[in-house]
């Protein structure tokens, strides 16, 4: 061990220093007593066995035994003294330069701990680990998780689920579809890149989506293909359930407005995301990958279940109108599709969806 301000030489030359706490130097000149002392140790039993082994072979006297052991051991015992009171000497100036101030603390302490955590989590965890379950993260300490929040581009895990039906005639009222069981939900991955170098409020986000709409027709109804009409007729059957899917995937375009106030710690001003009211205000587009209609019933007591996968007339290109408003990761969510959900029917039908939207960020 030598002095911090001893210059590095060799091939470790230009590495970053690393300071070493109290505890760390202690810990090294104990570990390097212990060395010395195993050292002589053993040094000495190999002379004791070579004795032994003279002793066998009638190289020397067994009268002479005894004297020559006792001579080994008081040298060893000596060369413990002269090397331990060298590594005691450290101890005792490693201890003075704690008593005056000149020790300082390490530079990289080692880690503590983890945490396990599900949804957003804005307190501190020291220098313990931080396992985010819902974003996908692992933050190595609170230092990395604050300097990872504060880039002008961070990355989000997006979830939202809700209710969804169709607007027909500009109403939603009176629908064919069933309000509470017809519903929606959507997943994704989204960027959000701070617009202004020096201010928190503007806020480009952008990223790709899934979106899952389901509609649950009334009256025993279900959809048929006529031509290129998507009709909703009357099943002659009884229906324990008929759905039809749709899923789409999407470019989620929004300026999102966050209120979220900037951080200042040691007279430096950090930008933080997702952590103040938010608004956000955009749209998507993109592309229907399939959708399908599902109907149970039971014939005879026996439980039937048919899926029918097609395109139904529906519109390949989906574009559309989304806002959302909230706080933090939680907001209330509303999507709308611009374009009709059959392109060709002589009723045009949007479909509209509202729910709650998590960002874990």
């Amino acid at each position: 061990m030598v002095d911090d301000t001893v210059p590095e030489t060799g091939i470790n030359k230009g590495r970053e220093n690393k300071v070493l706490s109290f505890e760390a130097k202690a810990k090294a000149i104990g570990n390097e007593i212990k060395r010395i002392t195993d050292e002589e140790k053993n040094a000495l039993k190999a002379e004791v066995s070579s004795i032994d082994k003279e002793i066998g072979e009638g190289i020397i006297s067994k009268e002479k035994v005894a004297e020559l052991k006792l001579k080994k051991a008081q040298e060893h015992a000596a060369n413990i003294e002269k090397r331990v009171a060298v590594e005691q000497e450290k101890l005792n100036q490693l201890v003075q330069d704690k008593v005056d101030g000149k020790i300082g603390e390490e530079a990289n302490p080692k880690k503590k701990g983890g945490t396990l955590i599900l949804g957003s989590n804005n307190d501190s965890f020291d220098n313990g680990r931080e396992i985010n379950l819902a974003s996908m993260k692992v933050y190595n300490g609170h230092d990395d998780k604050l300097n990872r929040h504060i880039k002008r581009t961070t990355s989000q895990i997006v979830f939202a689920i809700g209710a969804n039906n169709l607007i027909t005639d500009g109403a939603v009222g009176n629908s064919d579809f069933k309000y509470a069981r017809s519903h929606f939900y959507e997943w994704g991955l989204t960027y959000n890149t701070r617009i202004l170098k020096n201010d928190n409020l503007l806020h480009a986000k952008y990223g790709l989506s899934l979106m899952y709409n389901n509609l649950r027709p009334t009256d025993n109804r279900n959809f048929q293909v006529n031509g290129n009409q998507t009709d909703l007729v009357i099943n002659p059957v009884v229906l324990k359930d008929s759905r039809f899917r749709n899923v789409n995937l999407v470019v989620p375009l929004h300026l999102e407005f966050d209120f979220t106030k900037p951080t200042v710690i040691n007279d430096k001003t950090y930008f933080k995301s997702h952590d103040g009211f938010r608004l956000g205000l955009g749209g998507y587009f993109g592309v229907n990958l399939k959708s399908k209609q599902i109907l149970k019933y039971d014939i005879d007591e026996y439980a039937s279940r048919e899926v029918t996968k097609g395109n139904f007339n529906m519109n390949d290109f989906i574009y559309g109108l989304s806002t959302y408003v909230g706080y933090k990761a939680t907001s209330l969510y509303l999507k709308y599709d611009l374009n009709p959900l059959f392109k060709d029917n002589a009723v045009k039908q949007n479909n509209v969806s509202l729910g709650l939207r998590f960002d874990f960020n």
